[in-house]
């Protein structure tokens, strides 16, 4: 009934390249950990004919044997796997690593020991762990750097690779800090921009990347020269052999990969491309948390998570308190199917370029968790990776439930908004006009609304603007080809094209006048302030067209709205934050459920 891969383990072991074998696990070894990260396993592994117990488990699969998936006697098959050649003590030893594995047959299942397997080496196996002695391995306390000894010599002059490469490789999962003679191969993933520091004890540079291989993932700094040496010749997404960089535990605060080291780049370091063989190289790892349980996770926690973009806010434009720079922040808004939502901030330039029209799916590697009025946040730090429509079966499972617009039924919101349009009711109108929203003086209310363009106003709807990007101001045309900018006191040569689009919107019980800035009147009109200033300075029909095709454009509406006195009189005033397309089909089960409340209500009434 369970027919195992007879003599596998020998022929592996010779380095003959087997494929999926069936094998049976008889026992399994805690190796623990000296920096109370992620431990290994070794695990004792039977063909039926032979046993072999120097096999070890990638750090990633590690939940198979806390979850107790592989225990005593569980049949498996062995989907991918790597094999290395060490000197242990004098003498070689060759160590397969295993990468992915599946379980057929569980031990309880299968119950009992298959065949009549004999040693491939001269272990005890008295060593290694079974159903009833679990116990046994994890009190067990020997020291990592005997395991070490004894599985991985510090000595890996003779290591090699058989994983059909014309160079001799050894996987990131069992790099360590004892080991000085090792040639990776690894797909760059993500590389930070360089950042400069300067204290008391000098000044210096760094750029950081991450790597991934088969096996696992590991964080790789270069600093000052080498910096300078290795920044531009590394591309994100392309393959690389790397070696003779130093290893050390890695830290924490900068980093959320599964690996207890961080390799630094040396002036002996040797990276060059690898160009063959590079599929089997996964594009990227993420351990993703469920938005839902971002709650329980303490600040400044970096965790991996997936959502839907429901909304997005406009840029902001922030001064930091601490030195005076100013920063561009972007706030979306993301949803999964635990059935939360939570505010993700972007920064810098993946602010500026993110564009969140039809609901985007996002994959983010090592947002920090933020706390604000009560409540939990998200945002992108330097060495976090933004994914956007990942091709992966967990992004194609969340577009399939967003689709079925299960994320409009009990939705919990995790975040309190600082000011931006998020958790807003969605309006018509003439229930705004009844909420007296905007009728307190000084005080700004939110409100979204389903809404159509009737006219937007051709006056004054693009303008010459003052080229920093801190100001923005209207400039002075002075009539000789130099521009006045009164906020910043200068003259200037040139300009830029700002859009503020004086919209007429209306749903089924009003209309109101609202103002849209340059942003969002861009997503409005679908093209660029400096391209309809063209247009209006070369072809006033193409551009009295452009702004006329936005007529009858319906959108989800984002407003703001407050009181204000203008000319000794008060009025109310309307300014959109953002926009998002209508999406039918999830605003008609919206509608659904809000006449069922009705109808729901009326029968109670009448009873």
């Amino acid at each position: 009934m369970y027919n195992l891969t007879k003599g596998a383990l020998d022929e592996i072991m010779n380095g003959v390249d087997i494929k999926k074998p069936v094998l049976q696990i008889l026992g399994y070894k805690k190796i623990p950990s000296s920096i109370n990260t992620d431990d290994r396993y070794r695990l004792l592994l039977s063909d039926g004919d032979r046993l072999n117990s120097f096999t070890m488990l990638v750090t990633h699969l590690n939940h198979l044997i806390t979850n107790n998936s592989l225990t005593q006697y569980t049949v498996c098959k062995i989907l991918n796997y790597a094999l290395t050649s060490v000197n242990n003590n004098g003498k070689e030893r060759r160590i397969m690593l295993i990468l992915d594995i599946e379980v057929l047959f569980p031990g309880n299942e299968v119950g009992y020991k298959i065949g009549n397997p004999t040693n491939t080496d001269n272990k005890s196996r008295l060593e290694y762990v079974t159903t009833s002695n679990t116990s046994t391995a994890t009190s067990c306390q020997t020291s990592n750097s005997t395991i070490e000894k004894n599985i991985l010599n510090h000595d890996t002059s003779s290591t090699s690779f058989y994983i059909n490469h014309s160079i001799s490789t050894i996987p990131i999962a069992i790099l360590s800090p004892y080991q000085n003679r090792w040639i990776i191969k690894a797909r760059v993933t993500n590389k930070s921009a360089i950042k400069t520091w300067s204290n008391s004890r000098g000044e210096g540079k760094l750029f950081s990347m991450d790597l991934i291989d088969e096996s696992g993932e590991i964080r790789c700094v270069a600093f000052n020269q080498q910096c300078d040496n290795f920044y531009h010749l590394i591309d994100v997404g392309n393959v690389y052999y790397i070696s003779r960089c130093k290893l050390k535990t890695a830290n924490k605060q900068f980093s959320t990969l599964k690996n207890d080291y961080e390799m630094t780049i040396t002036d002996d370091t040797m990276i060059s491309p690898c160009h063959k063989n590079c599929d089997n190289i996964p594009m990227q790892q993420f351990d993703f948390c469920p938005i839902s349980q971002v709650e329980s996770k303490e600040q400044n926690n970096l965790i991996d998570v997936l959502g839907v973009v429901t909304t997005f806010n406009d840029i902001q434009h922030i001064t930091q308190r601490t030195t005076g720079k100013e920063l561009i922040k972007r706030d979306i808004n993301l949803i999964d199917d635990s059935g939360a939502m939570i505010c993700v901030a972007l920064w810098g330039k993946e602010a500026e370029d993110f564009d969140g029209f039809n609901n985007p799916i996002l994959a983010i590697k090592g947002a920090r968790v933020g706390e604000f009025n009560g409540g939990k946040n998200l945002s992108l730090i330097n060495s976090s990776v933004l994914k956007k429509d990942p091709d992966i079966p967990e992004a194609h499972k969340l577009r399939k439930w967003y689709a079925a617009a299960n994320h409009l039924e009990n939705v919990k919101f995790l975040s309190r908004s600082s000011g931006g349009d998020f958790n807003t009711p969605l309006y018509t109108f003439r229930e705004m006009t009844e909420a007296q929203l905007g009728g307190k003086l000084n005080f700004t209310d939110l409100y979204k609304v389903v809404a159509t363009i009737n006219l937007i106003r051709v006056e004054n709807s693009v303008y010459k603007a003052c080229p920093i990007d801190s100001c923005r101001k209207k400039l002075i045309d002075q009539s000789t080809g130099i521009f006045r900018c009164e906020k910043c006191n200068k003259d200037y040569p040139n300009f830029v094209y700002r859009l503020l689009a004086n919209m007429n919107i209306a749903d089924a019980t009003g209309n109101r006048w609202v103002i849209a800035f340059n942003e969002v009147a861009e997503k409005i009109l679908g093209i660029s302030a400096q391209e309809l200033g063209e247009l209006k300075e070369n072809d006033n029909d193409d551009y009295m067209e452009k702004l006329n095709e936005a007529n009858f454009k319906r959108f989800i509406f984002s407003l703001r709205v407050k009181s204000e006195v203008f000319q000794d009189e008060m009025r109310i005033k309307h300014t959109c934050t953002s926009v998002v397309p209508l999406n039918y089909k999830t605003h008609l089960t919206y509608l659904i459920d809000e006449v069922s409340k009705v109808v729901h209500i009326e029968k109670l009434e009448s009873n």
